[in-house]
């Protein structure tokens, strides 16, 4: 029996996945491939793997969903703000309509990881769904009714990129973001932030990884570090709560597997919390790194 296929592309600045997925949020197939550092090779490894998929599947012509390390100017129709910088100013929804002929739907990667929470993941069943991915940078999507917030400018969620509140301006200068301005969210609560809090605070060059490994084996210093890392976290949230007051917080990205994040964060929202006082669930994501493939595949609809 024919199933209704769905195929979703997760375009990462070093891997790029796909997955085919049926209404009934089954996947029948995956495959992840290194991303190219080239506009028009990543439109080609694209091409491949919806035809790998689309042999799985047995029928051609699925619909597609994408998520990209960016977004599309609802303007000019072309890819900005994305640190993968060879995707900007380039009209690659139009030329992926073009070279997979059919329509071809993009969106920022966190859109994605927000869509799939919100649809069958931690998120189901709220209304409005917040979800952070924490990783290499630091972004964010927002879904309300199963249905992803974009806006006219495309930046909907970008909490990344604005500055991290409650800290002091010479502190945020001290953090230069690739967006060329300073004390962005992400040069504090990505991976590579947590790693520069480090430095700045003991002169240590360590993973973010590495970091939370030796703080949870009783490394003074590491410990010291994850916990302004908390604290920054707790800042950053609470302005979107006090923004937005959603429903849930889904985190997604490696620094969501950071379990004290879940242990201590929600404790201490309330301090930042207009009002005093917080209720608002901040949950690790369901899929995984699976969400963004998943979002775009829920995306094609």
């Amino acid at each position: 029996m024919r199933k209704d296929w769905l195929i979703g592309i997760d375009l990462g600045g070093t891997k790029t996945e796909v997955i085919l997925m049926d209404r009934q949020s089954n996947e029948h197939f995956r495959r992840r491939v290194s991303t190219p550092v080239d506009y028009h090779a990543t439109l080609n490894t694209i091409q491949s793997l919806v035809q790998a998929a689309e042999l799985k599947a047995g029928v051609s012509g699925l619909p597609v969903g994408i998520g990209i390390p960016g977004s599309v100017s609802g303007i000019t129709g072309k890819v900005k703000n994305g640190n993968s910088t060879w995707l900007n100013g380039q009209a690659m929804q139009e030329g992926l309509c073009t070279l997979l002929q059919r329509p071809v739907t993009l969106t920022n990667d966190a859109n994605c990881l927000a869509l799939s929470e919100a649809t069958d993941g931690a998120g189901r069943n709220h209304n409005l769904v917040f979800a952070a991915i924490l990783g290499t940078g630091c972004g964010a999507g927002i879904s309300v009714g199963a249905r992803v917030l974009t806006g006219p400018n495309g930046v909907a969620g970008e909490w990344g990129h604005n500055p991290l509140a409650w800290t002091p301006q010479a502190e945020l200068e001290r953090r230069p973001c690739f967006c060329g301005r300073h004390g962005c969210n992400e040069t504090f609560l990505s991976g590579t932030g947590l790693s520069l809090t480090h430095n700045l605070l003991t002169g240590q060059e360590l993973l973010s990884r590495d970091i939370a490994e030796t703080a949870l084996n009783g490394d003074k210093e590491a410990a010291e570090t994850l916990d302004q890392y908390l604290e920054h976290l707790a800042r950053g949230l609470a302005t979107v709560i006090n923004l937005l007051d959603p429903d849930i917080i889904v985190l997604g990205g490696g620094m969501s597997n950071t379990e004290q994040i879940y242990r201590e964060v929600p404790a201490r929202l309330a301090k930042y919390v207009f009002g005093g006082e917080c209720a608002t669930p901040v949950v690790k994501a369901l899929h995984g790194d699976s969400s963004g493939a998943r979002g775009a595949a829920w995306l094609s609809l």
